[in-house]
């Protein structure tokens, strides 16, 4: 898939280059052109970079480094040990709901969720009995399709709503900025809506879909007095070690905050993975000397590669999908698509809510294309949210129509970060996996998701209740 993608990319930029298509940058007023791989500086770009282009590939170091304390945890017997100290396999509803909320939590540290949660789920659902593609998917749609939706502050808020303020104050340099907190509120009803949406899809609808496969039964033997006490010295160091994380974050000594005191870039956002992956790994070491799994440091070396050995299809995967969004941000195809469908947007009359609907659903089919949401938003505020403060519509709510349709189609985009991941954590279920197949599992929940939010939206704005702070 992903190499017939970027022979369409390359295909298609020689094509644009050969007409000279061009788009203006709303933020710069900068003339951008599509640049062709097919010509002779393409090619000599292409083979300069196709090394670099995978290695230089975002989740690629993001994955390895959090499957190592996931694979320790489970090496070590840790994480099977306290699914039997504290899930009953008939604890089914109490398990869908816990990884939903989780999922949709988890943006508040970022993509850890993509990484650390998809596999926990799997394991934890294959032990209720249910197919672990069941809790992948389940994690999967949480995480992505309610990108956007938090009861917490999330990363994203502050750098979304920083683009937002820029976009004002470009437009209007006397006009009022509107914050991180602009959209909290209704961000955080949209959460437990999804929430709802996601249980009822995945009980009525993916449970039938994948009762035809077999699930290999899973131990339910209770654990010994031994494993009992590994498992709790483990969750004590392991409760000692995060709340030295969060007291060096939020402390005033916090050393992990960034130099003026916040948390945008800080040394803990910027490597909240490998903390995670840390302390996941440190419990699972801890268990396995005191169960008496491990004995040498040889053991603990045979955790950290276990993991390793199931990620050869992600590693080849991955290598083509480097290439295509490489060659996509080579050849600024996304740009033009992005800001000519938007100039194509507003050659149209359309009343106020009529036209916060209509970009919501133009952001969700974008998203199709273009997955980043910062670089998408970067493009698009400085042409909508003029447009429709001409007409009446504060920024808020055209930045909160765009986190609507931005999140929703997020599990179904071919040109997710991290839909490499999420497929090769289904082969080892399912060897025959393909993008389709992940789609036919997904789609429902997608439509359900963007309906019910657009209409919760709706609601908010004829109400107009307050967005946020």
């Amino acid at each position: 898939m992903y190499f017939s993608l970027t022979a369409i990319i390359i295909l298609s930029s020689w094509i644009a280059e050969i007409y000279g298509l061009n788009v203006i940058l709303p933020q710069t007023g900068e003339l951008v052109y599509i640049q062709s791989l097919i010509s002779p500086e393409g090619i000599r770009w292409l083979l300069r970079h196709i090394v670099t282009n995978y290695t230089n590939f975002a989740p690629l170091g993001m994955v390895i480094v959090a499957m190592f304390g996931i694979s320790v945890a489970q090496h070590s017997g840790f994480i099977d040990a306290l699914f039997r100290h504290t899930v009953h396999p008939s604890d089914r509803k109490r398990v869908i709901w816990i990884v939903i909320v989780l999922g949709l939590l988890s943006n508040a540290i970022g993509d850890a969720g993509y990484i650390i949660l998809l596999p926990i789920s799997a394991m934890l659902f294959r032990y209720i009995n249910l197919h672990p593609i069941i809790g992948i998917i389940t994690a999967y749609v949480s995480v992505a399709c309610g990108y956007s939706a938090n009861i917490l502050l999330s990363t994203m808020d502050p750098l979304i709503s920083r683009i937002t303020d820029d976009a004002i104050i470009n437009h209007n340099r006397g006009a009022d900025i509107i914050g991180q907190m602009s959209n909290y509120y209704f961000m955080a009803v949209s959460t437990i809506l999804i929430a709802f949406i996601i249980y009822f899809v995945t009980t009525k609808s993916l449970l039938p879909q994948l009762n035809q496969y077999s699930v290999e039964a899973v131990s339910d033997r209770l654990l010994s007095k031994k494993e009992k006490r590994a498992v709790n010295i483990a969750m004590i160091v392991g409760a000692v070690y995060f709340f030295i994380i969060i007291f060096s974050t939020f402390s005033s000594y916090g050393i992990l905050r960034g130099v003026s005191g916040n948390l945008m870039r800080s040394p803990f956002i910027m490597g909240v993975l490998f903390l995670l992956s840390f302390g996941i790994g440190l419990i699972g070491v801890v268990y396995g000397f005191s169960s008496g799994k491990y004995r040498s440091d040889i053991d603990i070396s045979n955790g950290l590669s276990q993991s390793m050995r199931l990620m050869g299809n992600y590693l080849v995967i991955a290598f083509f999908a480097s290439q295509m969004f490489a060659c996509m941000e080579y050849t600024h195809l996304d740009k033009y698509i992005a800001i000519g469908g938007a100039n194509l947007f507003i050659m149209f009359d359309y009343s106020p809510l009529g036209g916060l609907i209509l970009f919501t659903l133009f952001a969700a089919c974008l998203n199709l294309f273009m997955v980043s949401a910062l670089f998408k938003w970067n493009l698009l505020a400085f042409i909508f949210i003029p447009l429709f403060e001409n007409i009446g519509v504060t920024a808020d709510y055209v930045q909160c129509a765009f986190r609507i349709g931005d999140s929703s189609t997020n599990a179904i985009t071919p040109f997710l970060f991290y839909m490499p991941l999420v497929l090769a954590y289904i082969q080892q279920y399912k060897i025959n996996t393909t993008y389709f197949t992940l789609v036919k599992y997904t789609w429902r929940y997608v439509i359900f998701i963007l309906a019910a939010w657009i209409l919760l939206f709706v609601l908010w704005y004829v109400t107009r209740l307050p967005l946020g702070l």
